[in-house]
Formats: structure tokens, sequence, C-alpha cells
């Protein structure tokens, strides 16, 4: 439970909450019953940059020129105050390393690229994983006292010895190809620059090596956000996202729907990367 709110004048800058974090990574202890920060950080009357916003949209696949916010976009105004928190010596978890396995965001009604909205980010908790200690992170966006989006992202960090994989509930079909996205080496730097997250593990071959990765990779919530583009979603809605497995770059991937509301993002071999739902709020 999130205890008292620290109000913000402007959003914090991510550059410094990265490097914070980095530095801080190497001492934290990461543990299921560990404390972590219980303050809600705020940010009241918070208006979109209309050229950030659009270079946004184009990089995701977004219609441009709307006067509305991409259900995903957001996720991108909350998530400098999720690094506040998560870059916090409070905090336990290591920031390097750390994994954004799931989201889940309600949008309740459309949200005007032009309106003023105050935004709030907390920590719900810790919670045990086979491979890890796991934080859920809670953003919420307000007009006028209503909630008009709220999201919960979990972000793991891995520790320990990892636990039997245990088999998923209720296997599902796999679903019709509907595209092939062939994949360009910038995609990375250009979200990064839409998004601000400039995570270098996303930006160049070099410096995803430094991290154990042969080439860069794409932003999880880029995979995501270019999947709903594709598939569309209503005014008020809810998705479910969960992110399996990195998306190199560059690189040719698969999206498949069902029209039902199913989506993956799929690699060779059909291995999944993302897996989502859509379905109205």
């Amino acid at each position: 439970m999130a205890g008292a709110a620290l109000v913000l004048t402007g959003s914090p800058w991510l550059a410094p909450l990265l490097a914070r974090g980095a530095l801080l990574s190497p001492f934290k202890r990461p543990a299921p019953d560990a404390e972590f920060p219980r303050i809600r950080l705020v940010l009241p009357g918070l208006r979109v940059d209309l050229a950030r916003l659009a270079a946004y949209e184009r990089v995701c696949g977004f219609p441009t020129g709307e006067d509305a916010l991409p259900v995903t976009y957001p996720h991108v105004l909350g998530f400098p105050l999720a690094m506040r928190l998560m870059s916090e010596r409070a905090f336990p978890l290591p920031l390097l390393g750390l994994v954004h396995t799931s989201i889940t965001v309600t949008r309740h009604a459309r949200m005007p690229a032009t309106g003023a909205y105050d935004l709030a980010v907390h920590v719900e908790g810790l919670d045990p994983h086979r491979r890890g200690t796991q934080a859920t992170v809670v953003t919420e966006a307000r007009t006028g006292g209503d909630l008009v989006w709220e999201s919960r992202s979990t972000y793991l960090a891995r520790h320990g010895r990892p636990a039997e994989a245990r088999p998923e509930d209720g296997e599902r079909k796999p679903l019709p190809a509907v595209a092939e996205w062939r994949l360009a080496g910038d995609v990375g730097r250009r979200y990064g620059a839409a998004s601000g997250d400039r995570n270098p593990i996303h930006l160049h071959p070099l410096t995803a090596r430094l991290f154990g990765f042969p080439r860069a990779i794409a932003h999880g919530m880029w995979t995501v956000a270019r999947c709903l583009a594709a598939h569309g979603t209503p005014d008020a809605c809810r998705v479910r996202a969960d992110f399996r497995a990195p998306v190199l770059l560059p690189g040719t991937v698969t999206y498949a729907a069902d029209g039902q509301g199913r989506f993956a993002l799929l690699g060779r071999g059909d291995r999944p990367h993302v897996t989502g739902d859509v379905y109205p709020a």
C-alpha cells in the first residue's frame, strides 16, 4: 500500500536516474520480504509534448495527428516517475538486469492528446518468482479527478537458483500469422529518442554486448505498442501483455492475431516474444 504522496514540479530526467540506479545496483540485496519505498509520486497538470508524441506514433505505427493518446503512451509519461522510485537506495532490486516481464493496462476513456493529466506512481509490492524477486509498479492517470488510465507492470530481478518451470495453465491454440515485419537496426534508438528510455541494451550492438546480448534488443514496450497499433483498441479497453523473449535488432518477426482479442509477436520457429490480449473494459 502506498504511503504519503510526494508532489513533483516536473518530470524527472531519466539519464541521471539510470546512472544512479546502475551505480547502486551492486549493493542491492533482493528478496521477496525486503522493504521497499512506500511513497507515492504525483505529477499534477502534465501536458503532452505533441512533437514527441508524433515521433512515438511514427516509430510504433500508430496514426499521427489524432487528438487522442495511444493506449500505451501514458506508460511513457509515467516511466520517469517509476524510474525515480526504482533507482532509489531504498528500492531493493538492482536496476541493472531488471527485466520488464508483463504489463496490464486499463483505459477507462478516450484520452485527448491536448488534455492535462495528473500522474501518480507507486510500488505496490514484492513477490517471489521462480527466477528471483518481482516488483509490481502501479501507474495512474487522472483528469478532473477521474481515473482514466491505469497500469500494473512487473519487473523481475533474477537471483538464486531458478525453480523448475511450471507448465502454463490451459495451453492455447497457436495464432494465425497476419503480417511479417522486418525491423531495422535503429528501432531502439528511434524509440529511445521518442520515449526518453535510452537504456544502452537498446541502442547499439557494442553497448548491448556489455550486458550479454549479441545485438541491440527492441524495447519491450515498443513491441507491445507495435502490436496494439496493428490490432487496434477501443476507447475503453483492457490490455494484458507478457514479455517472453527479447527481439534482436535488426531482425524479422511475425505478428499473429485471431481477431478475437489475442495477439502475439513471434520469432524464428514461432518462438513467442510477446503474447497478449485486448478486450473492452
